[in-house]
């Protein structure tokens, strides 16, 4: 919704399931048990993940969840797939299984809250799959035929019928179906997007979803609809309080493919507004869908890595990835809001690129091969200008910033890496270089 629930550019999560198992390089179904388990084992060591630099080699072969994953069945050389390496080699990393880590203390402060005011009610599944189906990524959750998160541009396929979860929502339908009632999924999810401080392919939602009976509404004398809202805002803003202290608060309304009515949780901090959350009272046909046609429901979303860069004060969403000790020596299990303290000022370089761009073009594609090729050293990637001549023709320049947070960068690499920008860009992209 926003984070889980919002379709946007500030890594809100849409309302996510089928996984798909490589075997002797084909695929087949998952079964639905497999990789919903919350068992913390796995053959792949997270550590030895964590201690892995964006240039190594990727890993051949992941578990997660019990699901054994291949390289091959992720990333592949087919006309439909467009997973780099980059992105195949966060898989496994799952930041918000990691006690000590600020998505990690994030998510279990949010449980402790649940645990705490709905007595252990509460499901939490936080070790699902993140490869899913087409259908439960959309078509679960009613997300229009036409909708712009199911193109190209912005989600990354597997195959024509199997994407990596842009956001937790992907595993709500499933859930309802195998007979879940009140629930948590936490996870990693995958999305195309721009290159900034506040922007990542790879970020962490957490989704929440609660089903009332008859039983619940009908004493009350509300309708089913006016009673799981009123219900949903006093759970949200018990959440906020928790979080933030007590703030200011207010609602917005707003829309969601999945919800009815919608709403988003705004909260004053720091002397301006901050979006939390995104929410609302689920639509009707996807609880039939699942079996459940005499109950009502809610669901919210949140980004965890948004609101921990508030919490945490943590400037550069790059951060969370970083296995330096200057970072990760300065959280602890259960610490939630230990103010960061910068320990570099490395300086940024900046690179302008220009060129001529075709009716394929899209910014999201011309970022990826921007991480491709620099990884977590691309700070920001920015259009500054463009222009259209006489002949209608249309020239975009871009700034893109490179920088370390662990090291000063030579101009020896920086020229290479721009150098490699420029190639790539210009045979993946079709773009004429000016």
């Amino acid at each position: 919704m926003n984070t889980p629930m919002a379709i946007s550019a500030t890594h809100f999560t849409l309302f996510h399931k089928t996984s798909l198992l490589f075997h002797k390089r084909c695929f087949r179904s998952f079964t639905f048990s497999t990789p919903f388990s919350s068992s913390s084992s796995s053959s792949l060591s997270v550590q030895k993940l964590g201690r892995q630099k964006w240039r190594q080699p990727v890993v051949s072969v992941l578990e997660i969840g019990g699901v054994k994953i291949g390289k091959d069945d992720v990333v592949r050389d087919d006309p439909t797939n467009n997973v780099p390496d980059t992105i195949f080699s966060k898989l496994g990393m799952q930041l918000h299984r990691r006690d000590q880590h600020p998505i990690g203390i994030l998510k279990n402060a949010i449980y402790d809250y649940f645990d705490s005011n709905y007595l252990n009610k509460f499901e939490k599944f936080d070790h699902l799959c993140p490869i899913v189906s087409v259908k439960e990524n959309f078509d679960d959750v009613l997300v229009p035929a036409d909708h712009v998160s199911r193109s190209y541009n912005d989600t990354y396929y597997i195959d024509a019928q199997t994407v990596l979860r842009c956001h937790t929502s992907a595993h709500q339908a499933e859930l309802l179906r195998r007979g879940h009632t009140h629930f948590l999924v936490t996870g990693d999810v995958y999305r195309r997007d721009s290159i900034d401080s506040t922007h990542y392919p790879v970020f962490h939602q957490m989704e929440g979803v609660r089903v009332f009976s008859p039983d619940d509404w009908e004493a009350s004398g509300m309708d089913a609809t006016s009673y799981a809202a009123g219900d949903l805002k006093k759970c949200l803003e018990g959440l906020a309080c928790q979080l933030f202290g007590s703030v200011e608060m207010r609602w917005v309304d707003t829309y969601f493919p999945f919800t009815n009515p919608s709403f988003e949780l705004e909260i004053y901090f720091q002397e301006k507004w901050l979006e939390v959350l995104g929410c609302g009272v689920t639509e009707q046909e996807i609880l039939k869908r699942s079996g459940k046609n005499d109950n009502v429901a809610w669901a919210f979303g949140l980004g965890l890595e948004r609101l921990a860069m508030v919490l945490f004060e943590i400037p550069d969403i790059r951060l969370f990835w970083s296995t330096d000790e200057r970072f990760t020596s300065q959280f602890s299990k259960g610490q939630l809001g230990v103010k960061f303290k910068p320990f570099s000022k490395f300086p940024p370089c900046y690179k302008d690129m220009s060129f001529w761009v075709n009716d394929s073009f899209t910014e999201n594609n011309l970022c990826e091969v921007v991480r491709g090729v620099a990884g977590d050293l691309v700070e920001e990637v920015q259009l500054i200008d463009n222009f259209t001549n006489e002949k209608g023709m249309t020239s975009h320049c871009y700034r893109i910033a490179y920088r370390s947070m662990e090291r000063s960068l030579t101009d020896e690499e920086i020229n290479q890496l721009q150098w490699n920008v420029r190639e790539q860009a210009q045979s993946k992209l079709n773009v004429v270089l000016r």
